[in-house]
């Protein structure tokens, strides 16, 4: 490899130590008495995108980390490394290694000099992902290693994602985790951790599970995952011999910027003592003699012979002079350092479900901004989760169904596999945040786009294949901020709409259709009710909402006939007598926002069985919702505003990317807001537009509202449609230096509490916090997928299905922040173009519930209700009956379909084609027998997980315990011969999953294992509040 050959000559100084080396180094020193014991971890932290895109990363130093590494540890026995990001080692693996280094791979692996952290194809954000993509890509990398090594990782480094979650270290326990590594927390708590020694402890991140998925965790100093950025005696940085990679080519000489001076006879006295008054300094804050000394940091290791060769003189010569600084220093992996921790056996303190989010790392540095950064790639990511996960089950079902279905299998998973991997590449922490440079983002979208489009031809040839129509093609309404018009040439058109969740729903779906008059009916010709009206993005396209009714895992055709306008015309000139509601729209003058301050109120109500909606006919804003259930009328005032940040760095402090700094108050934008309202049987929708221009032409706004209310006719069950209000904006573009925030103001009396989630999995309380700075920002947190405010019972709720940022700044008040258009002249900045200047329009959607915790008690399932829509897909009018069971009347019922209970939810249902054997010591065998021979993908296998939604406690009825028959449950998919459970991400039988306990003063017996959690001989499971169960399911053939 380039940059190899020119060590010895840079470093050739450095040599002169290497037969002193031989005899003193002590590089396996027990660190026995007094002394501090020093653990050298050597690493890279390798973005997987960020500034530069994956092909140039891998170009520029990533497939050199790996060569130079392997070569080096082959080398020096002494020498280990840690490898956390499995994105970069799989191209390296699977595009570069030779035979012979991956010969070399499998020995350092196998003494335990070589090992894998994390083991996730990423080191995934914690407060902008959701959990089942979290849980996504760790699958994806564990089952790559596990299958291709036999390893199975079992510590976390979790250094860079900005905050720490408090699902995170659930997830990595259930994944069987013995420790939870993280660093970035806020700026003052860190302080104060520091100096009292509390900077590990046991995290039980879930309160219902608690003790039973805690986990040690170990917080990085204030040096974080680096080396000492600089030295006393040098202008370069310290420790990094190799220098700092170079883009897009790496130098032909092999110099590189910044290379840290050789360690010399001249130098190495002034490097030893560097190195131990760090050591030392470290070894304050920690309760232990351990210290973790991370050598490395971002992009490191490109050449780790110059590395290594510094360094082993380096520890040499500390080690033989241990007597005069009271340190020894050790090559080491992360599993050495933790099990000396674990070994000292101290009694360690306990942090219940609390989360380290927001994070500052300065007084005016919060990081909150990125909570809405880039907020199109944020809805892409999520629409694709949503889309793989339609189409996971869609294909188990096939396979299950048609096992001699003509679909070349491996073909479909082959082009599963690339969403997976375009997921799971998104949930890195500079993607989904936001935090990117413009051509990765690009790259982001990229990768995300062909992976659904590889996916839609998987679901395209099921149902071309299901519904026997020959090579007639499919369409979809892939996830984009925008939708096409359907329109043929015979005037019809077919639907099919498949629901992916593991429950019954009842909802409406949306197209965009060429026809202003149209019939719907279902697959037994029944009509359908369905609503049409005039688009408010185009004069010749119309919106066509139309009641679906889906069993659990199923579809449904539907037929969209076009009807000529030949029917009586009403006076007020629309026609009567057709199937499709028509829907009628009111327009309302537009009001000027100066002058209505003190104008009185003429209100207009709009019904559905669930709510009231008042609008404020003087203001053209909402003015209050009723529950009509409980009678309880909350005032809601909604407005768009927008914070102006600082550009300047000479003139205070900036918003970029990352930070959220507003330089003052939030600003309305609006001078005069128009309104039109669509009234019709099934849907009333409200239009508000806000304009910055008194004088502006109607489609010339920045902002919008469009609020739908269904009113469910008799005969289907409406309870969760008429329970939500749906809410879509329209953001953008803005103004350069904006970020824009939707403020809901209601006379609740609330002390400026929120509750948000923690990645869609539990619900945190957030109190406001006043600092000495920058307190508006660092009351920022993130919205995932839920958040609520409440007073005495009654609960606003919203539901979003993309993160955005939100806060409680006054009582009663809730502000999302949904876009963000940003300069600044910091170089920084400007040199990784991290300016974010995102000129978009951007469409988010929520729905909002508003009732007593009893009424709004289906949040949850509401909350995947939204998040995993149904998937509709346009294609022929002709072919058989549907391949899965569907609703052949309005009296049908689910008894031949998988139903789950409101209160757990289908995590994942797919076929994951792993190619290791589930027992662990016979897979171990495989690979030693068949090293490069491949086996076949597991068909047979299919991967089940089922989560209980509920906290223990939260609900009279939702939050009790389930019992679940699991073959009774998958009887409609075939017949259950066995089942194993597993551990989160399939690698671990849960019976052999034996993790280190950890002493606390509240420790009591117990065996940190799944053991109680197993199923009966009759397949039957008890799922616990907030459990996460995950099983391997083997059908008969």
């Amino acid at each position: 490899m380039k940059g190899v050959g020119w060590a010895v000559t840079i470093c050739g100084a450095g040599l002169w130590l290497s037969a002193l080396g031989a005899k003193l180094r002590l590089a396996g020193s027990s660190g026995e008495g007094d002394g501090i014991q020093a653990f050298v971890v050597a690493h890279s932290h390798m973005d997987v995108g960020w500034v530069y895109t994956v092909q140039e990363s891998m170009h520029a130093y990533a497939a050199n980390v790996y060569t130079t590494v392997v070569e080096e540890l082959v080398k020096g026995k002494q020498h280990k490394f840690i490898v956390v990001e499995q994105e970069f080692f799989r191209l390296w693996w699977d595009n570069v290694a030779t035979d012979a280094q991956k010969e070399q791979v499998h020995q350092l692996l196998k003494e335990g000099r070589l090992e894998f952290i994390i083991g996730g194809q990423v080191m995934h954000d914690e407060a902008v992902t959701e959990l089942s993509s979290q849980i996504l890509q760790l699958s994806e990398g564990h089952g790559f290693l596990y299958e291709t090594f036999g390893t199975r990782p079992q510590f976390s480094w979790h250094v860079d994602p900005f905050g720490a979650s408090a699902t995170t270290p659930t997830v990595f326990a259930l994944a069987g985790f013995n420790a939870h590594l993280i660093s970035r927390i806020d700026y003052d708590e860190k302080d104060m951790m520091q100096k009292n020694k509390k900077l590990q402890f046991v995290w039980r991140g879930s309160s219902s599970l608690a003790q039973q998925q805690e986990i040690f965790t170990h917080t990085m100093d204030q040096y974080s995952y680096c080396v000492p950025s600089s030295l006393p005696f040098s202008n370069r940085s310290g420790f990094f011999w190799n220098g700092v990679a170079v883009f897009p080519d790496p130098p032909k000489d092999g110099i590189y910027p910044n290379m840290s001076l050789p360690v010399t006879k001249e130098t190495i006295r002034a490097y030893a003592e560097t190195m131990v008054s760090n050591i030392k300094e470290r070894a304050a804050w920690f309760r232990s003699s351990h210290v973790l000394w991370p050598w490395g940091c971002d992009k490191q290791f490109f050449n780790a012979s110059v590395q290594f060769e510094n360094m082993d003189p380096l520890m040499d010569y500390i080690n033989q002079h241990r007597d005069e600084f009271g340190v020894t220093v050790q090559y080491a992996t992360l599993s050495e350092y933790m099990q000396a921790v674990h070994n000292a056996n101290l009694t360690w303190g306990i942090r219940e479900n609390q989360d380290f989010l927001p994070y500052s790392s300065e007084p005016f540095q919060a990081w909150t901004g990125f909570y809405a950064s880039r907020n199109i790639l944020k809805g892409m990511a999520r629409r694709a989760n949503s889309f793989l996960y339609a189409c996971e089950s869609l294909f188990t079902l096939y396979l299950l169904r048609y096992p001699s279905g003509s679909i070349d299998r491996l073909w479909a998973l082959q082009h599963i596999q690339q969403l997976r991997w375009a997921v799971s590449e998104v949930q890195h922490h500079d993607a989904v945040t936001g935090t990117e440079s413009p051509k990765v983002r690009d790259m982001y979208m990229n990768h995300l786009l062909r992976g659904m489009w590889a996916v839609k031809s998987v679901m395209s040839a099921i149902f071309q294949e299901t519904l026997n129509t020959g090579k007639d093609n499919f369409d979809f309404l892939l996830p984009s901020d925008s939708q096409d018009t359907r329109s043929t040439e015979d005037n019809s058109l077919q639907i099919t709409v498949y629901n992916p969740l593991g429950w019954n729903i009842t909802t409406v779906i949306n197209i965009s259709v060429a026809y202003s008059v149209v019939s719907v009916y279902d697959d037994a010709g029944n009509t359908v009710p369905s609503q049409i009206q005039k688009s408010v993005d185009s004069n010749s396209t119309f919106d066509l909402y139309v009641l679906v009714r889906l069993n659990a895992l199923s579809y449904r055709r539907y037929l969209i006939k076009s009807k000529q306008p030949t029917c009586t015309k009403e006076p007020n000139g629309h026609c009567s007598k057709i199937n499709s509601y028509r829907g009628r729209v009111i327009m309302f003058d537009r009001k000027l926002v100066s002058k209505t301050k003190n104008r009185g109120h003429r209100l207009l109500p709009l019904m559905n069985d669930c709510y009231v909606l008042m609008l404020n006919e003087d203001t053209n804003l909402l003015h209050s919702i009723t529950d009509r259930s409980s009678q309880k009328t909350v005032e809601i005032k909604q407005d768009f505003l927008e914070y102006h940040a600082n550009g300047d760095i000479g003139r205070g402090p900036i918003s970029d990317n990352y930070i959220f700094t507003p330089n003052g108050s939030a600003m309305l934008v609006s001078k005069s807001i128009g309104m039109e309202i669509v009234t019709g049987k099934l849907v009333t929708e409200i239009r508000q537009y806000f304009y910055s221009n008194i004088s502006a032409v109607a489609n010339d706004y920045q902002y919008a509202i469009f609020t739908r209310i269904y009113n469910v006719p008799n005969g289907y069950d409406g309870s969760m449609i008429c329970n939500r209000i749906e809410q879509e904006y329209t953001v953008g573009p803005l103004d350069l230096n904006r970020e824009a925030i939707l403020r809901m103001t209601t006379n609740l009396k609330t002390d400026r509490t929120i509750y948000t989630d923690n990645n869609g999995y539990q619900m945190m309380k957030r109190l406001y916090k006043s600092h000495t700075n920058n307190t508006l920002a660092r009351n920022y947190y993130p919205l995932v997928r839920t958040a609520y405010i409440e007073e005495s019972g009654t609960r606003l709720v919203i539901l979003s299905e993309r993160a955005h940022g939100i806060s409680s700044q006054a009582d009663g008040q809730v502000e999302m922040m949904l876009h963000r258009r940003l300069w600044n002249n910091k170089e920084w900045n400007l040199g990784y173009n991290l300016t974010l200047n995102d000129t978009s329009v951007v469409r988010p959607l929520f729905w909002l519930m508003l009732g007593s915790k009893s009424t709004t008690s289906s949040l949850y399932q509401s909350g995947m209700a939204l998040e995993f829509r149904p998937v509709v897909v346009y294609g022929s009018v002709s072919g058989n009956e549907a391949l899965f069971p569907s609703h052949r009347s309005h009296g049908d019922t689910a008894a031949n379909s998988i139903f789950l209970p409101p209160n757990l939810h289908l995590l994942t249902l797919c076929l994951p084609g792993w190619r290791y054997n589930s027992n662990h010591t016979e897979h171990v065998q495989n690979l030693v027998r068949s090293k490069s021979k491949q086996s076949d993908p597991d068909f047979h296998r299919v991967l089940l997980r089922i989560m209980h939604l509920y906290e223990m406690g939260e609900d009279p009825v939702l939050s009790q315990p389930v019992v679940v028959n699991l073959k009774d449950l998958l009887k409609v998919l075939g017949t259950v011969v066995s089942v194993e459970e597993r551990s989160l991400t399939g690698i671990w039988d849960i019976n052999t999953l034996k993790r280190w306990k950890w002493r606390t003063a509240q420790q009591q017996d117990m065996n940190l294992t799944n053991d109680t959690r197993w199923q009966t001989e009759d397949f039957t499971v008890t799922i616990q509040p907030k459990e996460l169960r995950t099983f391997f399911v083997h059908f008969q053939q």
